[in-house]
């Protein structure tokens, strides 16, 4: 990823009319229509072997258990399958308009979480992939995902092609409204959870979501936290133990210094904090550190938990996570980060309305991690409960948020002009999508026979 301040555009000082112009002139290079067409490329590698290769470097004894997660489901397969769709997208046709992106903007990434000022936002809220690439391959692992989960629900194809059409109607929709806007107004715009919420046309989800928000509200996160996580074990608190998820790592207990390690890593993380953030820091102090296996793509990467507490015996959960090369880089480029929790703040901070005050860098040894809080009012979605009806307006919520977020590092005006205002770019996304799904469920399959054949070992957790 290029440094922000190459990411500023000359178009942005052109007038309004002139740059709609020259996002329309981008047809001639990839037609509307082009989008959606997915075909298996020649040289497609082996989605088996792309997996492999993305889990080299990671805890040898961790990966069982991510391909028992990811052979769960043609969904849950599609979680842990960034890689394999960054090699199908690259030489895909795109406008050559090329945004700070997520990377693996797939529907279980963008949620609720409170801000700074305690606001419930919906947005993005998984940066790990993030780097500058074609905003059409955000657009359409969005949308592939939403085909995806619908079939899981055993919603039928009209279903599953509405799902994936609404997300990519909102995002030309907001796109269009954010190209019109003055550039501050649209760049301070956030989006209401409760208003989100509250516009939900199904009664009976409504109530849900409005309980579980009620339910966030009324206690403290890392209270919550505390109480789910910790234990005393020989008079001193302790994180508690839950293998394989949670562990106090083996190789590091043998070694003397253990909790020298993890001070020097968070010396290192305080340092990259801003001065205003230490201060806050400051008025905690490290009680444990243990391993925390997390999420589908990230499993098997070195992720762990911070317990640290206050004078006053406040507890605060953070989560180290390490930050890995974006499954992108192989095709867009690295950049100028030489470190990649450096990226994924970069692309974190840019994207989202308002980021996490303890979102921080750090570094241990050879690897790269980035610092948050383990858990601050989040709020997730449950496809499980969802209708189509319902399926398809969280669609263009997450639409909505990608183009908030893809804004923030391109022209919207540009990137309106090219869509246009009609059905032809939502019609190719939905049309990829649908195409796309029938892949990702042939890979799934390819899964579940290299687990049979004992080419790959999984293990499933109850």
């Amino acid at each position: 990823m290029k440094k922000a301040e190459a990411l500023s555009s000359a178009s942005f000082l052109k007038p309004l009319a002139e740059r709609a112009a020259m996002g329309r002139a981008l047809r001639a290079r990839a037609p509307r229509k082009g989008l959606g067409d997915y075909r298996v490329r020649a040289d497609r590698a082996d989605p088996i072997d792309l997996l492999q290769a993305n889990s080299a470097g990671r805890v040898e004894a961790l990966l069982p258990i991510r391909y028992g997660r990811m052979v769960a489901s043609p969904f849950a397969f599609y979680r842990g399958a960034a890689a394999i769709m960054a090699h199908d997208l690259h030489g895909s046709a795109d406008a050559g308009i090329k945004p700070v992106i997520c990377g693996d903007a797939h529907l279980m990434n963008f949620g609720g979480f409170a801000t700074p000022e305690r606001n419930l936002v919906f947005d993005i809220n998984d940066f790990d992939e993030a780097s500058i690439g074609p905003f059409e391959w955000d657009v359409k692992r969005l949308c592939a995902s939403l085909a995806i989960a619908a079939a899981d629900r055993g919603f039928d194809a009209v279903a599953q092609a509405a799902a994936a059409w609404s997300a990519a109607d909102s995002y030309r929709d907001h796109m269009g409204r954010y190209g019109a806007m003055p550039i501050l107004k649209a760049f301070y715009e956030w989006i209401d959870l409760e208003e989100l919420i509250a516009d939900t046309s199904d009664d009976d989800l409504r109530r849900l979501h409005q309980a579980r928000l009620r339910k966030e509200a009324g206690r403290d996160p890392n209270l919550h936290q505390f109480s789910k996580l910790t234990e005393v074990k020989d008079g001193a608190l302790r994180i508690k133990e839950a293998p394989p998820l949670i562990f106090h790592d083996a190789d590091f207990e043998r070694d003397a210094d253990f909790r020298a390690k993890a001070e020097v890593m968070l010396t290192r993380y305080r340092d990259n904090l801003a001065p205003e953030r230490r201060l806050l820091f400051d008025r905690f102090r490290v009680v444990d550190v243990a391993m925390k296996v997390v999420g589908v793509g990230s499993v098997g990467t070195r992720c762990g938990i911070v317990l640290l507490t206050s004078g006053n015996g406040d507890p605060l959960f953070l989560q180290f996570k390490e930050a890995r090369a974006s499954v992108l880089e192989a095709y867009q480029g690295r950049g100028h980060f030489r470190h990649h929790g450096e990226r994924v703040v970069f692309g974190q901070r840019l994207m989202q309305a308002a980021s996490d005050v303890f979102l921080g860098i750090t570094k241990s040894e050879d690897f790269h991690y980035y610092v948050r809080q383990l858990r601050d009012s989040k709020v997730s979605a449950d496809v499980n409960v969802m209708k189509p009806a319902n399926l398809a307006r969280y669609g263009r919520a997450c639409g909505w948020a990608l183009a908030r977020a893809h804004k923030r590092s391109a022209d919207a005006a540009v990137i309106s002009g090219y869509l246009g205002k009609g059905d032809g770019f939502a019609d190719a996304m939905a049309r990829f999508a649908m195409g796309y799904a029938e892949q990702n469920a042939r890979d799934h399959e390819a899964l579940v026979d290299a687990i049979r054949e004992g080419r790959v070992e999984a293990e499933t957790l109850v």
